[in-house]
């Protein structure tokens, strides 16, 4: 039996290539659970996997895709019959292990969670790893004490696919959202998505000598780091925390320990590879009910295998907004 899919190798002189290729089965990781593919998307570290790799590729030839949902075929695990619907998200698919650009996957069953009720699986994929992350930052600023009567909430590099789901969420849940942006082109678009303002990107980019100004926000998720993150922790009221979920603009943290001392602000760091079971569970089960399904549908770019060399370039140069869906049976 074949199936289709997107495969990524390497020549002699080092040079990646992507390819849509027809494999047969035998060629899948030995595993619990395989699963009939129905969607993927597209993250910042799929587009390093299908270029030269970004050191995430282990082993080539690869099929790349750190995200996918669809339906059990086969089955060993307890947890898993055929028939049910499933998404993965994480646990370095698509990274070290073949993942969902293709039109089959086979992985370990603890890698996988049910279909939260009220999501298809077009939808679980439009949320992805970027929504899942995002659901992940709201959660822990509410468990450090963020309310919607706290004060505005500062969202970094809103108009990516973090951004953009945290956006929607915070919004539907009553906060008064400030969205980052560098492209005027998406204030509209991040104002839909329920936005109370927008923030020029250079008006946070650069960090001041000042390690305290004026107490801004109660709040941040930020999918930047570098100077703007230095920037924003000077910027935070008492005690407010900043979920810290990216690194668009650096892994450098130009910063001084002041704002922790002086104001107790709390950096969060979100990790949603390696998260435990039962935390994505939740954090799934948030999504289907606090993440309104119009506001989702309007940040989704359809798109097919065929597509997704070139969207891999351009979510690099961070020109990709909103939500790209892969459809990998198109």
């Amino acid at each position: 039996m074949t199936f289709k899919a997107l495969i990524v190798d390497k020549d002699e002189d080092g040079k990646t290539h992507a390819s849509i290729e027809n494999i047969d089965v035998s060629r899948l990781p030995e595993a619990d659970v395989t699963v009939a593919v129905e969607y993927s998307t597209l993250n910042y570290k799929d587009g390093l996997c299908l270029g030269p790799g970004g050191g995430l590729v282990r082993n080539y030839p690869h099929v790349p895709g750190i995200d996918f949902a669809g339906t059990v075929e086969e089955s060993s695990d307890d947890w898993y019959k055929p028939g049910d619907k499933v998404v993965l998200t994480g646990w370095r698919v698509g990274e070290a292990w073949w993942g969902g650009y293709a039109q089959k996957a086979r992985v370990k069953g603890e890698w996988l969670v049910p279909l939260p009720e009220g999501l298809t699986t077009r939808n679980a994929m439009a949320i992805g790893t970027a929504g899942f992350t995002a659901m992940l930052a709201v959660m822990a600023l509410e468990e450090h004490g963020l309310k919607p009567e706290s004060g505005p909430v500062l969202v970094t590099g809103a108009a990516g696919g973090v951004g953009s789901v945290a956006t929607a969420i915070l919004a539907n849940l009553g906060y008064e959202v400030a969205a980052v942006t560098g492209r005027e082109s998406t204030w509209d678009y991040l104002k839909s998505l329920g936005a109370a303002r927008v923030v020029p990107r250079d008006d946070v980019a650069e960090t001041v000598k000042r390690p305290l100004e004026s107490e801004t926000w109660a709040g941040c998720i930020d999918a930047v780091g570098g100077p703007m993150l230095a920037r924003v922790l000077g910027q935070m009221k008492y005690g407010a925390s900043v979920a810290a979920v990216g690194l668009a603009g650096g892994a450098n943290l130009p910063a001084t320990v002041i704002p922790f001392l002086l104001r107790g602000v709390n950096l969060l760091g979100i990790d949603s590879v390696m998260k435990p079971y039962d935390g994505r569970l939740k954090a799934w089960e948030r999504l289907a009910k606090d993440l309104p399904m119009d506001k989702l549908e309007a940040m989704i770019h359809p798109a097919t295998l065929e597509d997704l060399p070139a969207l891999g370039a351009d979510i690099l140069k961070g020109q990709v907004k909103g939500r790209v869906v892969v459809d990998v049976n198109a």
